[in-house]
Formats: C-alpha cells, sequence, structure tokens
C-alpha cells in the first residue's frame, strides 16, 4: 500500500488554525479514494510562506523522507508549500532524488514546469502584494494614521465603518505612559544612563512596551533606525514611516532590514500625538551627541588597537561557548562583559535577575572542555555513537546502490538511443549503387 505524507500551511491574517485542518481533512478524502495509508501529518501555522528555510513542519518532512518514511508527500496546492520560486525547485529536487514525488490536489503531480511557471507565478504575485501593501500603508500614514504597529505611549482608538468594518489606523495618548515617556528623557538629559533608568522602572514594578521588563536598549534605541524612546519622533507630533525596508537573506531565511535614503522617508506632522515639549526634547539630543562624540573617540582608538593586530579583523566568535551559556535562576543568556568574565544579561542590562555571580572565561571553558571529554568517552555514548554510525553508513550503502541500480538503467536506454540514432538507415543505405 502507498505510504503518503500529508502537508499544510497558513499564515495570513485571513486564515485561522482551522484552515490546516480544512487542508488535512480534503487531503485526507482524497488519500481515501485512492486508497492509500497516511502514515504522517506535517504543518507550519502562521508562518509565511516566503521560505521554507525556517519552518520547522518542511524541515522534519525532509529528514523523514530521507529516512523512506513515506512514498509520496500531498498537500493541497504548491504555494501552501511554498511561493518562494528557489525553495519550491531546491525542496522538488532533494524530494525526487530520494524517490519521493509531490502531488497536490491543485495542480496533481508537481513536475518542472510546474516548479518553473507556479514559482514563477507564485514569486510575482507576493512582489504585488508587497507593492499593494506598501501603497495602502502609505496612504494612512499621510492620512495621519498609524502605518502599522503601536508604541509605548499610545493606545488604539476602534472605529467602525457604516457597514461595521473595523477603521485601522487611529490612536489617542495613553496618559498613564505619557508620565513614564516625560521621566525617561527628564532623566536621560540630566546624564542618568538608560542601564540605570531600566532597572529603576523595573525595581517599581512600571510596565514596558507591552507590558515587558524595560531594557537599556528600549530606552537607548538605534538612532540612525530611529527606535528607541529617546529616538521616536512621534512624542514631538512628527510622524516618520518607511525609514527602512526587510529583505529575505537567502542563507538563512530571515528578514535583514536596511535603512532607505532620507529622500524616500514619509514624514507627517500630527500635533494632537505630541508628548514632549521641545525644550526637553532638545535636552535629551544633546545628551545622546555628547555620548556619541565619547563613542567615536572610543571606538578610533580600538581600531587603532586591532588595526596592530591582523587576528583582530577576522570575523570569529566572542568566545568558545558564545550563545550556549544560560542563567540558572532566569533562564536568560550568559554573556561576556567587562574583563573577560561570563555574568547574566537580565541582572546587567534592567537588574530583573539577582544573580550577578561571575565566571571567567578561560576557567568556564576549561570546565567545559573537560566535562565533555568525561562524558563523551563513557562506554554508553561510545557504543551509541558507533551503533548510529554503522546504521547511517548501512543506509548510505543502500541509497548508493539503489542509485546505481538506476543510473546503470537510464545509461542503458541512453546507449540504445545513441546506437540508434547511428545505424544508417535504409534509405540511405539504398541510394548508393
Amino acid at each position: 500500500m502507498t505510504r503518503v505524507a500529508l502537508y499544510a500551511r497558513y499564515s495570513s491574517d485571513n486564515q485561522r488554525d482551522a484552515s490546516i485542518e480544512d487542508q488535512f481533512r480534503i487531503c485526507r478524502e482524497y488519500a481515501k479514494r485512492e486508497k492509500w495509508k497516511i502514515v504522517s501529518s506535517y504543518k507550519d501555522a502562521g508562518i509565511s510562506g516566503a521560505s521554507v528555510i525556517l519552518r520547522p513542519g518542511i524541515q522534519r518532512l525532509l529528514q523523514d523522507a530521507q529516512c523512506g518514511a513515506f512514498d509520496i508527500v500531498l498537500a493541497e496546492a504548491l504555494d501552501r508549500i511554498s511561493r518562494d520560486q528557489a525553495d519550491v525547485a531546491t525542496l522538488f529536487k532533494q524530494l525526487r532524488f530520494v524517490g519521493v514525488p509531490i502531488l497536490t490536489l491543485a495542480e496533481g503531480e508537481i513536475s518542472e514546469l510546474h516548479v518553473g511557471l507556479k514559482g514563477t507565478m507564485n514569486a510575482l504575485f507576493l512582489k504585488d502584494l508587497a507593492a499593494k501593501t506598501h501603497r495602502g500603508l502609505r496612504g494612512r500614514v499621510e492620512d495621519g494614521k498609524s502605518g502599522g504597529g503601536l508604541c509605548f505611549g499610545y493606545r488604539v482608538i476602534k472605529k467602525v465603518d457604516e457597514r461595521g468594518n473595523p477603521i485601522r489606523g487611529y490612536r489617542e495618548i495613553d496618559p498613564a505612559q505619557t508620565n513614564v515617556i516625560g521621566r525617561i528623557f527628564r532623566d536621560f538629559a540630566k546624564g542618568i544612563s538608560p542601564r540605570t533608568i531600566a532597572k529603576t522602572l523595573n525595581d517599581e514594578g512600571v510596565a514596558g512596551p507591552e507590558g515587558k521588563l524595560w531594557n537599556d536598549t528600549t530606552i537607548r534605541g538605534h538612532v540612525k533606525r530611529g527606535t528607541g524612546i529617546i529616538n521616536n519622533e512621534l512624542y514631538i507630533g512628527r510622524l516618520i514611516w518607511n525609514r527602512q525596508r526587510y529583505v529575505k537573506d537567502p542563507s538563512t531565511g530571515r528578514r535583514v532590514s536596511r535603512l532607505n535614503p532620507e529622500s524616500e522617508w514619509i514624514v507627517t506632522d500630527v500635533p494632537e500625538l505630541r508628548i514632549l515639549d521641545d525644550a526637553l526634547w532638545q535636552a535629551a539630543k544633546t545628551r545622546q551627541g555628547e555620548i556619541a562624540d565619547k563613542y567615536v573617540n572610543v571606538t578610533e582608538a580600538i581600531r587603532e588597537h586591532h588595526a596592530k593586530n591582523r587576528l583582530n579583523s577576522a570575523r570569529r566568535p566572542r568566545s568558545l561557548l558564545s550563545g550556549l551559556i544560560f542563567c540558572g535562576c532566569c533562564s536568560g543568556p550568559y554573556s561576556l562583559r567587562g574583563a573577560d568574565r561570563f555574568v547574566c544579561s537580565a541582572h546587567v542590562t534592567n537588574g530583573s535577575c539577582s544573580n550577578g555571580r561571575t565566571i571567567p572565561r578561560e576557567e568556564l571553558e576549561r570546565r567545559v572542555l573537560a566535562g565533555l571529554k568525561d562524558r563523551m568517552m563513557a562506554p554508553v555514548v561510545v557504543s551509541e555513537a558507533m551503533r548510529a554510525y554503522a546504521e547511517e553508513t548501512n543506509r548510505l550503502n543502500r541509497e548508493r546502490r539503489s542509485n546505481g541500480e538506476t543510473w546503470r538503467s537510464e545509461l542503458a536506454k541512453v546507449e540504445k538511443q545513441i546506437k540508434v540514432l547511428l545505424r544508417p538507415s535504409k534509405r540511405a543505405c539504398s541510394s548508393h549503387p
């Protein structure tokens, strides 16, 4: 009996969790009519179709296909698998290599023709959708409405039209959060660091954006990108939109921000949303400029020092265990700070964790490597590793033999066709005396 794996995905706001069950339902009905056995189902909920790289469901499907867990992949349509042309082509090649075809209810069995034409159509659809969305948001911003998202200090105004449909983009000042914003700007202008401000707010139980804890980066942000509390010009009645755009990194599938030229920014005056007066805003900007000047001087000194050592210019992790150490109290990341020592980032950035213990990098690396050496050489671990190695070697050998038979069969067909082409025809022979 043919073994089939089902795949379903939904992502847009117009869809819902039940959409995946609807896709599975019609695929099950099709498999039942064909008398196929459904052995597994894979799904990705609320994830864009622009890339398959970051989707856990599609990754598990590929892994199981390589292990021979099923014979066919069944989905509602090709765009449910991916709308990215390169991803569709890569997935198609990988599944075809292990002998697993893709079948969809909308297109039938997927071939190179579907990959080329449907992939191009889906790519054009995404590009057109992005352009229309951008155009609609621009019109909303030029009317003084929100272009997406809600920053700290404001709340949404819910309105409906004559048909009862929601009207989006309206917001108003939140008085409670306004007091916090004014306090942050005054403290920063006085010379209090963002880290100290964040720790004080957390100690007092003041909720941050989206109800989360305050961090120094939440306050400091990024000057050029206009992020962070002290860089938000909406607080002085200026709505700035289209500062940056997002592009997909083809190697990771993640979105990466890119700054737009200032000529492409959309700036709208919204005096009804002003929270701060010009004097307080300018005082904070002056303080920010002083900090930037000091940073430039320190950065230049560091660059001069690094220029003397060519190894410093090479891109490498800050340490052997970068990104792998976590706090035992709050489960937050432990990072290198100060004199080459690991410390809890939450304790340093916002004081939300009471764990202030530090450990030298060299000592931590020595402990970890010693522990790995002892545990990795344990008899149970070694035997399991040998067993897994033997299984993988046998699987690769079976796959190689199977592919070898296929290639020999294809070679025989090609050689036969070559002989037919080279064989002189009877008409050509009869033309000679």
